[in-house]
């Protein structure tokens, strides 16, 4: 078991260039957040991103990995390819300060492109080459014959490999409940393989692993918070314990 801690984590932090911002009319320096950005300091182990819709989860998670060299779309720092080129600029704001160690293995998966990774595994694949496939480190099987989840899923067990920074957006959308419960056991695997993660997601399940800091992103700004006092949970608690009345409310 080799746990990362403050002083042999990847990433230790960012900070906001503020000196090489002429303005903050537009996006994404018009973000509630960074307008209000103070200094975010990672957990050696995982760090949750997490707010409302259009907070700027996938926004700040896309800058950090772009900053780090990773692919707007996803996929390892090997990865060179654009669908479509939408990702903002805010990496160049940017100021990532790095830990002493190194990572061995790196990842950026988005769940929102991560289609676009798989096709991209399939033409690299095509191509002649002396090496093994790339589809054979997540498990041989191709991802677009796999349903959503598996080939979500395929990536987390089989890709991710340990001593890594692994940096996650939304990693939830196509797992159903007890999936987010397994994820939360590699998570815990790779965490004890001296891995760190920097993840954003709505899921209350996904965000409960012990080691970790939760920040939380307002139209205040960013703040630390814990489970229970974030609305993803408070939310999901109500409507558990008191099903009917706030189905009540909603449909009035």
């Amino acid at each position: 078991m080799v746990t990362l801690n403050e002083e042999s984590q990847y990433i230790r932090s960012i900070y906001l260039k503020r000196e090489q911002i002429a303005s903050y009319e537009h996006f994404p320096l018009n973000l509630l957040f960074i307008q209000n950005f103070q200094e975010l300091t990672f957990h050696p182990n995982v760090t949750y991103i997490v707010g409302e819709n259009g907070m700027g989860k996938s926004t700040l998670l896309e800058g950090i990995a772009v900053a780090l060299g990773f692919n707007p779309e996803g996929g390892t720092l090997n990865f060179n390819f654009s669908s479509f080129d939408s990702h903002s600029n805010l990496d160049e704001y940017l100021r990532i300060v790095k830990g002493i160690n190194r990572a061995k293995d790196h990842f950026f998966f988005r769940a929102e492109s991560f289609y676009n990774v798989a096709t991209n595994i399939e033409a690299l694949d095509r191509e002649p080459g002396p090496g093994p496939k790339i589809i054979d480190s997540y498990g041989g099987k191709s991802l677009h014959e796999q349903s959503h989840g598996e080939s979500f899923f395929a990536a987390f067990m089989e890709r991710f490999q340990g001593n890594g920074l692994y940096i996650l957006d939304e990693p939830e959308a196509a797992l159903s409940p007890l999936r987010q419960m397994s994820m939360l056991a590699r998570i815990n695997e790779l965490v004890n393989q001296g891995s760190q993660f920097i993840i954003s997601t709505h899921s209350p399940i996904i965000m409960a692993y012990p080691k970790s800091k939760i920040i939380q992103l307002t139209e205040e700004g960013m703040s630390e918070s814990t489970l229970e006092d974030t609305q993803h949970y408070s939310i999901m608690k109500q409507f558990f314990e008191d099903k009917n009345r706030l189905l009540h409310h909603l449909f009035q």
